[in-house]
């Protein structure tokens, strides 16, 4: 650790003035942090104190002397203050000093130039405030809980995809390689029945995949926008037989009576109702996942199946279809277009059909408002809608209006990989599923395999360079509105478990098989990627199972049912301390972040408001590691205590609390291996 004697230290200025130097998009620097046209808007940078600077705002047209407003042990904070305007801003920081001169991005502090990485003002961009660090909770229904055996699936109950579907009689068998006609019987009732476990848990929100009615386990082959799965929700009416000795599904009159009677579409949409209200008096939002892009071949509109003849006309039962134009179909006529191919996927004609423009939108808007009031719309395959980008934008400029103006409270939050800003001025989505700014840089750090659990990286596992690089790249990328708002995931429906991940090793469940994605994982391992998750910016996602230890190669082995009875209770726990540290320390939801270490498997970085400031450090190396983490640089001064929360290690955790002396503004910790450490300034 340096030997520093009280303040000498700020006279090494090119060091400490870098270091020093901070602002971000956080309403801790910018106020208010998402502007509408209307406001005045106060920008603030952090630099040392005393000494002689002037710094300057700078755009593109201007550049504005910056004043100094206040002062505190280390810093001085400068502001400018902008009229009100209609227009976006780009903008950086030049701070001039005796002999030298600095500039400041969303990348760091420069000694030259740089025209790129520049902080942004989108105005009349609004998110939800609901939605901004609150944690999620995803659940794949099928999997979740069977709450009322009467809606099961039975056995031979239809054909799907040419074989029949199969009601799996042990929720504890893992899912077989083909498992996408096979169902555990997980339900709407059954997340009823396990609200208490949600509660307890400390989430703020639920996103469930898809509930529409739908032939797979999966649902992401919608057959009716319009209701509620009532395998998911309630049959009544079961009329009708299993499906023997037939392949037609028009011989499946009791799956055809169960899906389109009346009285159980009805009664399951209002049980879905009953949920959202329920969830709503525990103070949990609840948000649904929209597939259109792409519908099922099942779907009353298409009826490839024919299980709606009489009752709908099916554009390939009948070419005079008013559904025809619903879709893309080849110059014969008697051939639809499936996305990527897949013909159980028919793609929607959206683009070139106003009708089905419309549909949709008013679809968006019905299950968001009374009596459905679901929070928000998770959209599935987002960018890949319509044919052109043009008409992408401006369906979802159309879709984003619907919504809001239904309730302007719920959320937009779009799958998405790679660059997503097109999407990302205000007019469309509110967020995406956060892939690039979270899931694959942590991922490659900890584990040096890839999210599939399908490639390895030695040269990305433990190298804090790369991690540091890649997080600061890609969440500069995306607006702050977007940033507060991102599903910060560790494990989903389409990628392997986080916890199979630690063993480092590749797999599917095809070639290796399912206990292959339980052999050597680590616990350790597992509880840093949550410690991380948890006091990062944006919205901690927990993909159901994660936190009982629920492990899995890709999809469809990270689709096994929750072990109810017999969870990893003590990684349950730990999920929990974490929420609660999140829930009560304003810094690790709304704080800015601030790196403040990074070396050979060892990250660490700050949390910080101007009331409450907190660190957090990883090592996730096999090694004992001593390190000083310089805490002055998100507030803490320069003599006094930090006090550990949570410690977790290779072999459990812990939440006692011990205190870490500041010396000089650092304080100096020795890490176990694969161990992480939260820290508070009291």
């Amino acid at each position: 650790m340096p030997n520093y004697d009280d303040y000498s230290w700020l006279k090494n200025i090119p060091y400490f003035c870098s270091q020093a130097i901070f602002s971000d998009e956080t309403i801790n620097y910018r106020m208010p942090s998402e502007p509408s046209q209307y406001d005045r808007i106060i920008i603030t940078l952090r630099t040392g104190r005393d000494i002689a600077l002037q710094p300057f705002f700078c755009t593109e047209k201007c550049r504005l002397p910056m004043e100094k407003k206040r002062a505190s042990f280390v810093f001085d904070y400068y502001q400018v203050e902008l009229l009100p305007s209609n227009e976006e801003e780009h903008y950086y920081f030049c701070i001039e000093g005796e002999g030298f001169t600095l500039y400041y991005t969303k990348y760091g502090v420069f000694e030259k130039f740089q025209d790129k990485g520049w902080f942004e003002i989108l105005k009349n961009y609004h998110t939800p405030q609901w939605a901004k660090g609150a944690v999620m909770y995803q659940i794949f229904p099928d999997r979740f809980f069977n709450g009322d055996r009467k809606n099961d699936i039975l056995s031979n109950e239809y054909m799907y995809l040419g074989k029949p579907v199969k009601r799996v009689e042990d929720w504890f068998s893992n899912p077989e390689v083909e498992d996408i006609r096979n169902f555990y019987g997980g339900d709407l009732q059954g997340i009823l029945e396990k609200m208490d476990y949600l509660e307890g848990l400390g989430i703020d929100a639920i996103y469930l995949n898809p509930i529409f009615v739908s032939p797979s386990n999966h649902k992401y082959d919608i057959q009716d926008y319009e209701h509620i799965d009532p395998h998911l929700g309630v049959i009544e009416v079961s009329d009708g037989a299993l499906l023997f000795g037939s392949e037609n599904n028009t011989d499946a009159t009791k799956y055809i009576t169960r899906v389109t009677n009346a009285t159980n579409l009805e009664k399951s949409d209002l049980l879905f109702a009953t949920l959202v209200e329920e969830a709503h008096k525990r103070g949990i939002k609840v948000i649904i996942d929209g597939v259109f892009n792409h519908c099922g071949a099942f779907h009353k509109w298409m009826d490839r199946e024919g299980v709606y003849i009489g009752k709908s006309q099916g554009a390939f039962q009948d070419k005079n279809s008013p559904y025809r134009p619903y879709f893309y179909w080849n110059q014969q006529g008697n051939e639809y277009e499936g996305w990527w191919g897949y013909e159980n996927h028919p793609k929607l004609n959206i683009e070139g059909c106003p009708a089905l423009q419309q549909e949709i939108l008013r679809i968006a808007a019905k299950w968001v408002s009374p009596p459905f009031c679901a929070d928000g719309w998770r959209l599935d395959v987002a960018a890949d809608l319509g044919k052109t980008k043009a008409f992408n934008h401006v369906f979802w400029k159309e879709f984003r209006k619907a919504v809001k103006k239904a309730n302007p409270d719920a959320l937009i939050l779009a799958e998405h990989y790679g660059e997503a800003k097109p999407w990302l001025f205000g007019d469309q989505w509110d967020s995406v599923m956060n892939y690039d700014a979270f899931m694959e840089p942590l991922t490659w750090f900890l584990t040096g395999v890839s999210k599939h659990s399908t490639d390895a990286r030695d040269d990305l596992y433990n190298n804090a360079d790369v991690f540091w690089g890649s997080m600061i790249y890609q969440m500069s990328k995306l607006p702050i509105q977007a940033i507060t708002t991102a599903m910060n995931e560790l494990s989903n429906h389409d990628h392997s478990r986080f916890l199979t991940r630690t063993n480092r090793q590749l797999g599917r469940l095809n070639t290796n098989g399912a206990a292959a994605a339980q052999e050597d994982v680590h616990l350790s391992v597992m509880r840093e990627a949550v410690l991380f998750q948890m006091t990062w910016l944006g919205s901690p996602t927990i993909y159901y199972g994660d936190e009982a230890g629920v492990m899995g190669w890709t999809d469809p082995d990270n689709r096994r049912p929750y072990p109810w009875g017999r969870e990893n209770t003590a990684l349950i726990a730990f999920h929990k301390d974490c929420i609660r540290l999140r829930k009560e320390n304003e810094a690790l939801r709304f704080g800015s972040v601030k790196q403040l270490f990074g070396e050979y498997g060892v990250i660490g970085y700050g949390r910080f408001t101007e009331q409450n400031r907190c660190a957090v450090v990883l090592n996730n190396s096999d090694k004992m590691r001593e390190i000083f983490v310089p805490v002055w640089q998100i507030g803490v001064k320069e003599k006094g205590r930090m006090k550990t929360f949570l410690t977790t290690e290779e072999n459990g955790y812990h939440t006692e609390s011990t205190s870490a002396m500041v010396e000089n503004g650092h304080i100096r910790l020795l890490l176990q291996p694969k161990s992480g450490v939260l820290l508070k300034e009291v």
